[in-house]
């Protein structure tokens, strides 16, 4: 069984998606005439800024919180776990190509975040409801595939966004501090009942705190490392380059397999083009989709570019990437050849909570997908079976579980990506009226400086 499903899992994220999705993220860059690069700046003080935050627009929860509780879902494991298998089976070189990757994706965030504001809807309780299936239903007049985008979605959300995360907190637990699994998903199941069950404004607001807090703590510890080797940090960052384009890393330097790690992980850790951030980005206060759309953005190049690449460089630093060490035990001890014990425990306790944010964010994710099969009436029941399966994920292992998971989570690309492509005529159209009224409160602004 093991073995069917690691061969349809490894054709799911095989290259034909692979370059489905960064083709689709490089197409809408050029339509929308490379927006990432030329807002950026705007895009982050829209953000972060709390007077730029919108209180008074239709939505449950506001720019930032829709961004935290996407980053919340995000910043997993995969910016931990993931990028030192990219490391090892890729080569220094993976991290260029997921670089490459993050910067089309964040053209792909900013579409998916503008059609799932454009089309969502007000549920039966009052509350924002978007994503892929709704835009897919009411814009691209195709409902079945919004159903197949709520089914893997759905299911997703057990494996990959529940079971999958809660096992990995026990197992660094364990084996950093010898807590016993069953003690780790009694914590976790309550924690996670006690947030998810208030709903989307209870986990914007844990989210608000909770995600800036761990991503912090575990980029200041990368920094750290950095600032100690700073007479190796162009060496790295030239060897990362040069393998990009010759795998010379690689027996037998094969490039193909460079870049396809380097994207695959890249993709696993930004989720941009699954489909599954828009889902919070539609719960957003805001006036205009484009507004909420380029806050979205900003997601890819905090996961990505920074996160990411905080765990690549200090494992191409380290020179452990051929020690026979994977996963999460080659990032902490990567960790700890420049910092000690005190290495490896940043790199656990960045597990434990990149994890549990993870838990909390794919848990609205999975709620609204469910919702949208049957209706609001069954979302507490899914509540409670979610944060049932956060314990049965903590102590039991799940080889099976991660296969299913991860080919449900390279099926919401497929119906997404239609979307995408479908109705980004809708995308540059609302990106050039909203960007006409950004263009309009700049001078505004300046117009009330000068008078002040």
């Amino acid at each position: 069984m093991n073995d069917i499903i690691d061969k349809i899992s490894g054709f799911v994220w095989g290259p034909v998606t692979l370059v489905l999705i960064v083709g689709t993220g490089l197409y809408l860059t050029i339509r929308l005439g490379f927006l990432q690069f030329r807002t950026l700046p705007y895009a982050l003080r829209l953000a972060f800024s709390p007077t730029r935050q919108d209180k008074k627009s239709k939505g449950d929860i506001s720019h930032y919180q829709a961004l935290t509780t996407a980053m919340a879902a995000t910043i997993g494991t995969g910016n931990i776990v993931g990028v030192a298998t990219a490391v090892v089976l890729g080569g220094p070189g993976a991290v260029f190509w997921m670089w490459i990757s993050a910067l089309f994706g964040m053209a792909t965030k900013y579409s998916e975040a503008l059609l799932a504001v454009k089309y969502r809807v007000v549920n039966s309780k009052g509350e924002m409801s978007g994503g892929p299936m709704y835009y897919l239903e009411r814009g691209l007049k195709a409902k079945w595939l919004g159903v197949l985008f709520a089914i893997f979605g759905a299911i997703a959300a057990f494996g990959i966004g529940n079971m999958v995360q809660s096992n990995s907190v026990s197992d660094a637990l364990e084996r950093s501090f010898n807590v016993p699994p069953w003690a780790t998903g009694i914590i976790l199941t309550i924690l996670t009942g006690l947030v998810i069950l208030g709903g989307i404004k209870s986990i914007g607001r844990v989210t608000a705190f909770f995600v800036p807090i761990m991503a912090l703590l575990y980029v200041i510890g990368g920094l750290i490392i950095v600032a100690m080797n700073i007479d190796t940090v162009p060496s790295v960052i030239g060897l990362i380059f040069e393998d990009a384009f010759t795998g010379s890393a690689l027996g037998g330097g094969v490039l193909g397999t460079v870049i396809r790690y380097g994207v695959a992980r890249g993709v696993f850790s930004n989720e941009a083009g699954l489909g599954s951030a828009p889902i919070a980005a539609a719960a957003a206060k805001t006036d205009y989709p484009g507004r909420q759309a380029l806050v979205s953005m900003t997601q890819v190049l905090i996961d990505t570019i920074i996160v990411c690449s905080i765990t690549g460089i200090t494992i191409v630093m380290s020179g452990l990437a051929g020690s026979g060490l994977e996963g999460g035990d080659l990032t902490a001890a990567s960790f700890s050849t420049f910092l000690g014990d005190t290495g490896g425990y940043i790199v656990t306790i960045g597990i434990v909570l990149f994890a549990f944010s993870t838990l909390v964010g794919w848990s609205y994710y999975g709620e609204k997908c469910f919702a949208y099969l049957f209706n609001d009436k069954a979302i507490p029941y899914y509540r409670v079976v979610f944060v049932l399966a956060v314990m049965y994920g903590a102590i039991e292992k799940l080889g099976v579980v991660w296969g299913i998971a991860d080919i449900m989570n390279a099926l919401m690309a497929f119906p997404n990506l239609i979307g995408l492509l479908g109705l980004s005529g809708v995308v540059v159209y609302e990106t050039k009226k909203f960007l006409k009224v950004a263009k309009e409160e700049k001078e505004e602004r300046k117009q009330a400086s000068r008078a002040s």
